[in-house]
C-alpha cells in the first residue's frame, strides 16, 4: 500500500508542479522573489564603478597612497601640510564664498576641495580659507557592515514579506484555487485517498516555493558577493565564515517554505475565505517580538530567527519597540529551531488531513 500512495503522490507532484510553477496569476511571486536580487544586483553595478573610478583616481595621484595615509589626515590641517603628506591632489576644486557682516561689508572666503584615492577607499577634504574643515573617507570594501545590510534585507524583507506572501500566493491556491477553478472534483473522483492527494499537493508546493526562493536567495549572494575583489571574496567565504552564512541562508529560506506553507495550505483548505486567516498569520508573525515566551514559540518566525547567521546590531538611540523587533533575546539552539518548524508543520498537515477527508464541494456557495 506504501508502494502505491507514494506512486500517486508522485503522480499529484507532476500535475501540479507544472500548473503551479508556469501559472499565469502566480507572476508576481517571482516578481517578489526577485525584488531582493535586483537591489543587490543595483548595488553591486554601483559598487564596481565606484571601484574602477577609485582606481583611475590613485593612478594620478602624485604618491602611492595607502589606507594609513588617508586616516592620517585630520581637521585642521592646511592645505599645504596634507600635499606635502600626500603630493597633489588628481581632482581639486575652489570656489569664493562672499558672507556678509555685521557691518555691512563683505568678506571674500576661498573653499576647496581635495579628492585622494588609494585605489579602493576615496578620501574627501573640504578647505575653507587654507584649512580643513571636513575629512571623510568612503570606505570601498566594509564587509561587516555589508553583511549587516544583507541580513536585514533577509529578515525584515525576504523572510517577513517575500517568502510569507509567496508562499500565501501558491499553498493557499492548491485546493482553494482547483475549487474557484471547478476542477477539484476530478481529483477527488480518481481513485486516490485525499490526504494522500494532500501530501502530493503539499510537496509540489514546497518543491515550487524552494526553486523559486531558494534560487532567488542563491543568486542574491553570488551578487552580493560580485563586488568584492576576488581576494576580499575569499577573505569574506573562507575565514570569515562566509560559506556558512551562505549555507544558513539557503537552508533557513527553505524551512520558511516549509512552516509558511504548511499553514497556508492548511488555510485553503479549513477556511471557504482564506484571507481572514492569513491576515490573522501575519499579525500573528509580526507581533511575535511582544509575545509572551511560551506563545513565541507557536510562530515560524520565532524558529528562523534563531538560526540567522549574522545579528543586527542596536543603536543605543533605538526606540524600544523597534528594538524588540530587530532584537532575538532568547534564541533557541539549531537543532531545536529546525525540529521546531518540521513538528509545527507535520502538526498542521495532521489536523489538515481530517478536514479534507470531509471535506465537501458545492461550487454554487463558492
Amino acid at each position: 500500500m506504501t508502494k502505491l500512495w507514494w506512486a500517486q503522490i508522485k503522480s499529484v507532484i507532476r500535475l501540479e508542479i507544472k500548473k503551479t510553477l508556469f501559472a499565469r496569476r502566480g507572476l508576481w511571486i517571482y516578481i517578489l522573489a526577485l525584488l531582493p536580487l535586483l537591489l543587490f544586483t543595483a548595488h553591486t553595478v554601483l559598487t564596481s564603478h565606484q571601484r574602477a573610478r577609485s582606481r583611475r583616481l590613485a593612478i594620478g595621484n602624485e604618491k602611492a597612497l595607502t589606507y594609513q595615509d588617508l586616516l592620517a589626515i585630520k581637521t585642521g590641517m592646511t592645505s599645504q601640510e596634507i600635499i606635502t603628506q600626500l603630493g597633489k591632489p588628481p581632482i581639486r576644486f575652489h570656489w569664493n564664498e562672499q558672507r556678509p557682516l555685521k557691518s555691512g561689508e563683505g568678506e571674500v572666503i576661498h573653499h576647496e576641495n581635495y579628492h585622494y584615492s588609494d585605489g579602493v577607499n576615496d578620501l574627501y577634504i573640504d578647505f575653507a580659507d587654507g584649512k580643513a574643515s571636513n575629512v571623510h573617507i568612503r570606505e570601498g570594501y566594509n564587509l561587516a557592515q555589508d553583511s549587516v545590510v544583507f541580513a536585514g534585507v533577509f529578515q525584515f524583507f525576504y523572510l517577513r514579506l517575500g517568502i510569507f506572501f509567496g508562499c500565501l500566493g501558491i499553498f493557499m491556491n492548491l485546493f482553494r484555487g482547483e475549487i474557484l477553478d471547478k476542477s477539484l472534483h476530478f481529483y477527488f473522483l480518481a481513485p486516490i485517498r485525499r490526504d494522500v492527494l494532500m501530501v502530493g499537493k503539499f510537496l509540489a508546493g514546497l518543491l515550487a516555493t524552494c526553486t523559486i526562493f531558494v534560487t532567488s536567495e542563491l543568486l542574491q549572494m553570488i551578487a552580493f558577493n560580485w563586488q568584492f575583489s576576488p581576494n576580499v571574496r575569499d577573505l569574506y567565504l573562507y575565514q570569515n565564515h562566509g560559506l556558512a552564512q551562505s549555507a544558513a541562508y539557503l537552508g533557513i529560506t527553505a524551512l520558511a517554505c516549509l512552516g509558511y506553507g504548511s499553514f497556508f495550505l492548511a488555510a485553503g483548505i479549513l477556511f471557504r475565505n482564506p484571507i481572514l486567516p492569513a491576515a490573522a498569520i501575519l499579525v500573528w508573525e509580526t507581533a511575535n517580538p511582544f509575545l509572551p515566551a511560551l506563545l513565541k514559540k507557536v510562530s515560524v518566525i520565532y524558529y528562523l530567527r534563531s538560526l540567522c547567521p549574522v545579528d543586527i546590531p542596536i543603536p543605543p538611540s533605538t526606540p524600544s519597540l523597534l528594538s524588540l523587533l530587530v532584537s532575538n533575546p532568547d534564541p533557541v539552539s539549531t537543532p531545536v529551531a529546525i525540529f521546531g518548524i518540521a513538528i509545527v508543520a507535520f502538526l498542521v498537515l495532521y489536523v489538515s488531513s481530517f478536514q479534507v477527508r470531509r471535506m465537501e464541494i458545492n461550487y454554487t456557495t463558492e
